[in-house]
């Protein structure tokens, strides 16, 4: 039988958190290893919990889920996390699919569709609940997905010749993290070589502008 996926709840109201832990505990294949109450304490902890999956409120007190997101996404690549709110607007789910989150789940969808945005994401794939799925994922002109902020910033350091060993010290980020958000622009851009990316690069003014400070 395979490991119970390990779930963090971070949201700071506790009915909120307590009611969907209560649920996701009806079902033997995940575990929930913790609740929090704000983005600071999931930043904090998170590493020493090993979730694979993270339930983040988007806004909280102390650090929003967006930030958090962010943040633990540098430090734990592969840890897959899905934005809990209560809003359906396409700037909301456009904004967090940009920060990195894999899904968005409003806070009124039915019990069973927690469990099926887990198992989504644990497939690797996005997940967008019923009332969101309305919302455009963000998208560049050319109907690619868009690359973050971040994504922006690390694609323009590699165009200009950079190491993933420079990157990540120009960036203070771990080489692992840099790897794998280059396999993501890769991916994102349809390129497969680093000679590609800079022809984008070139091609779409990311070179164009810009401070020798990034």
């Amino acid at each position: 039988m395979n490991d119970p996926v390990r779930v963090l709840i971070v949201d700071d109201h506790p009915m909120v958190a307590e009611g969907i832990q209560s649920i996701l505990e009806t079902y033997d294949d995940i575990l929930v290893v913790a609740t929090l109450g704000n983005g600071q304490e999931a930043v904090d902890q998170a590493l020493g919990l090993t979730p694979d999956v993270i339930l983040m409120d988007r806004n909280m007190p102390k650090l929003g889920g967006l930030s958090a997101t962010e943040m633990l996404l540098e430090r734990a690549p592969d840890t897959r996390i899905l934005i809990l709110s209560m809003h359906d607007s396409p700037e909301y789910i456009s904004s967090a699919l940009s920060h990195g989150a894999m899904g968005y789940i409003l806070k009124d969808v039915p019990t069973d569709e927690i469990k099926i945005a887990i198992d989504t994401v644990m497939q690797g794939r996005r997940y967008l609940c019923t009332g969101a799925r309305g919302s455009l994922e963000p998208k560049d002109g050319s109907g690619r997905e868009a690359l973050t902020g971040r994504e922006q910033t690390i694609l323009l350091q590699l165009a200009r010749g950079k190491s993933n060993r420079e990157v990540a010290e120009a960036l203070n980020i771990s080489v692992r993290t840099v790897e794998t958000h280059r396999k993501n622009i890769k991916r994102k851009l349809g390129i497969s070589s680093t000679a590609g990316l800079t022809r984008y690069a070139l091609e779409h003014g990311v070179l164009q502008g810009t401070g020798a400070g990034l």
